[in-house]
């Protein structure tokens, strides 16, 4: 096996994995998908993608496994409980773990790669379908030296930009950090646009004014004009980031801190989720603030 990784196995072919896994073969790198719903990984057969027929399958010859799936309990049923995943590994294979999973559940699957004789590498990313689409995402990895450097070539075709952040476990806690901050602006935001509704002012020349000033973000931009307009094709599904709330929340209250702000936000996400909307763009959490 050379020193980088040649060969990538992707497990999950969802709103992030399905891009990745195009831009991985984009590179030049030898790609293998696997996903539950078999017909989302065919989606990829035109991109000289080899689609397998099991998680197992997927990861054998593969120099690297990347794991891009919902969430822990979902991670850990495909490495475990599905399948044997981990044994069907190369010995010197890396398992990239590239979903957010929060600190107990990255915890808990090094410990299955650790106990494996697996190398593990904490590598969630920053940014939603656009960014995936495009290779702009930001790498959050953390792990032992050595792996990250032979996962360049990964993080390289999937991102602009990849941040080393430590052990193992770095990358997640830095997601946590990231994405606490992405769903207040996105709450707030939600908030905001119903106040410029509720007060007869047009919630665009709200965009207008802060447009090219401090108090303006990309974000408010893209997010506020999918208010607006109600139109949430799905970037990143609420249901998700309803998730991303309860492990920043979790997180904080294992280290005795309290978030009054996070814990309102995911209130405002559960209710635009039992309005119906857990499937669409996380900006739908504006229908929870009307």
């Amino acid at each position: 096996m050379s020193n980088q990784a040649e060969s990538v196995a992707v497990l999950g072919t969802g709103i992030m994995g399905a891009p990745m896994a195009r831009n991985l073969a984009s590179s030049g790198l030898k790609v293998t998908v696997w996903n539950r719903t078999r017909e989302k990984a065919e989606a990829l057969a035109d991109a000289r993608i080899d689609v397998a027929d099991s998680a197992a399958a997927a990861t054998r010859d593969a120099d690297a496994v990347i794991t891009m799936l919902a969430d822990g309990p979902a991670v850990r049923a495909v490495v475990e409980n599905d399948e044997p995943v981990l044994e069907a590994m190369e010995p010197d294979a890396i398992w990239a773990q590239m979903s957010t999973v929060g600190i107990e559940g990255t915890s808990e699957l090094a410990g299955l790669a650790r106990d494996a004789g697996i190398a593990f590498v904490d590598a969630p990313v920053l940014g939603t379908k656009q960014p995936a689409e495009a290779g702009e995402l930001i790498v959050l990895a953390s792990g032992p030296g050595e792996a990250l450097e032979r996962c360049k070539p990964i993080f390289d075709a999937v991102g602009s930009r990849t941040e080393r952040l430590g052990d193992a476990g770095g990358g997640t806690r830095m997601k946590l950090v990231l994405n606490s901050w992405v769903l207040s602006l996105t709450a707030g935001l939600a908030e905001t646009i119903s106040v410029a509704e509720t007060l007869g002012v047009d919630p665009r020349r709200f965009l207008d004014v802060i447009d090219g000033g401090p108090t303006n973000a990309g974000y408010a931009q893209l997010k506020g004009e999918m208010m607006i307009d109600g139109d949430y094709e799905a970037s990143f599904p609420l249901r998700l980031a309803r998730k991303d709330a309860d492990l920043v929340l979790q997180a904080s209250e294992r280290e005795g801190a309290s978030l009054p702000v996070i814990d309102a936000l995911e209130r405002s996400f559960a209710r635009a989720e039992e309005l119906g909307h857990g499937e669409e763009d996380m900006a739908a959490v504006h229908e929870a603030a009307t």
